[in-house]
């Protein structure tokens, strides 16, 4: 019996004293949240007011393949890029194109910002603005650089329309960032912008920020470490982030490694460490995800929660504190209510792919591509996402 005490007493003497080694989850999931036995809906119901709308609609035999929407506000005006080609995913013809929208219902015709570059592909990196200027972000992925990655450069207007190319963000220490960029930037207390890097060589997401206004310059890695790194490409990948309400800032990542879970981490120091990568609740279609903030400070994640392969539905998730995930709408339904691809290409499917969003004036803006052949916006009213 006194043995049995003794080793009582020196486990619970572990446990206080190593509190680092029993971790909560970054997030969990409420009782419920999904029904699966109803894979078109997840037995959700859609917010309030919600609207869909065709920015682009691909063209066949001129820009069948469209994919990597980000939308983006500066001034007056909506904007979403996106990477478009003729025909096949990341095609040596790819090229990014722009749309732009006053009211974001109605939607200029497509614009040409990275035209294709002989000897590399150029996708779609995103956007921020300071002084005046918007920047876009361009990813650059040259042909013959083994294992496969990249790297960025930034295009700068005062206008939305003229275009010129300003080089490369830097790191703290002046030199260039080695990697393509992730595209959804986020900004904490009004100064520190966060995001995340797919860093060389090959693609090995790594948390980066900077409190940089513009963010081209004093970019620093967070110290963080990859679960696994095979054949130059981290198990974690696409990341987006958001902050909770205890102020811990939570990044989430597409699992590569098929779990069909959301990989998350947690930073309590303002993206400067982050906590081991942990295997979420959250069910996802291995595939970019987009989360961020609302104006109350309530979390939203939207993603295809359909624990496979299928990017069908694509649903938004709400949490209060960014703790518990609890209530959940439909933004679209899959199934028979979602047509398949019209055209034949490399790497087409059926689904919503890639969503990444962006809240301007009264509404959440959802910006994906629809069988990556068409940039669709859905934009949900911000009062039907928040409890009365």
């Amino acid at each position: 019996m006194m043995m049995f005490q003794s080793l009582a007493k020196t486990l619970a003497l572990f446990f206080v004293c190593c509190p680092l080694l029993v971790s909560a989850q970054p997030f969990s999931l409420g009782p419920d949240l999904f029904d699966g036995t109803k894979p078109d809906t997840l037995g959700l119901s859609s917010p309030q007011d919600v609207e869909h709308v065709t920015v682009f609609r691909g063209q066949p035999g001129v820009s069948q393949y469209n994919h990597g929407a980000v939308a983006y506000a500066h001034g007056d005006t909506l904007y979403v890029q996106w990477q478009s080609s003729a025909r096949d995913e990341d095609a040596a013809d790819t090229s990014v194109l722009y749309a732009t929208s006053r009211d974001g219902v109605t939607w200029s015709a497509a614009k040409l910002l990275a035209p294709a570059r002989a000897g590399a592909v150029v996708t779609s990196g995103g956007w921020w603005s300071a002084g005046g200027k918007l920047y876009a972000f361009i990813n650059v992925w040259p042909q013959d650089l083994e294992p496969r990655g990249g790297y960025v450069e930034i295009l700068e207007s005062l206008n939305g329309t003229r275009w010129k190319n300003i080089g490369r963000p830097t790191f703290a220490d002046g030199s260039p960032l080695d990697g393509v960029i992730e595209q959804d930037f986020h900004q904490y207390s009004g100064r520190r912008i966060v995001t995340a890097l797919h860093r060389q060589p090959g693609l090995r997401a790594t948390p980066v920020y900077t409190d940089d206004p513009s963010a081209l310059s004093g970019w620093k890695v967070g110290e963080f470490a990859n679960l696994s790194v095979t054949k130059g490409v981290s198990r974690e990948l696409e990341p987006s982030n958001f902050q909770r309400k205890d102020g811990a800032l939570v990044m989430v990542f597409r699992d590569q490694q098929s779990s069909f879970r959301v990989l998350a981490s947690i930073s309590k120091d303002n993206a400067a460490t982050w906590s081991p990568v942990e295997v979420t609740q959250m069910p996802d279609s291995r595939a970019k995800q987009s989360a961020g903030n609302l104006p109350d400070g309530s979390v939203f994640l939207v993603n295809n929660p359909s624990g496979s392969k299928i990017r069908e539905p694509l649903v938004i998730s709400i949490s209060e504190n960014g703790e518990v995930f609890d209530r959940a709408y439909l933004l679209r339904a899959g199934g028979e209510q979602l047509e398949g691809p019209r055209y034949e290409g490399l790497y087409k499917r059926k689904g919503f792919s890639y969503p990444k969003s962006y809240v301007w004036k009264e509404h959440l803006y959802v910006a994906y591509g629809e069988n990556k052949e068409d940039i669709i916006v859905t934009r949900v009213p911000l009062a039907s996402l928040t409890l009365d």
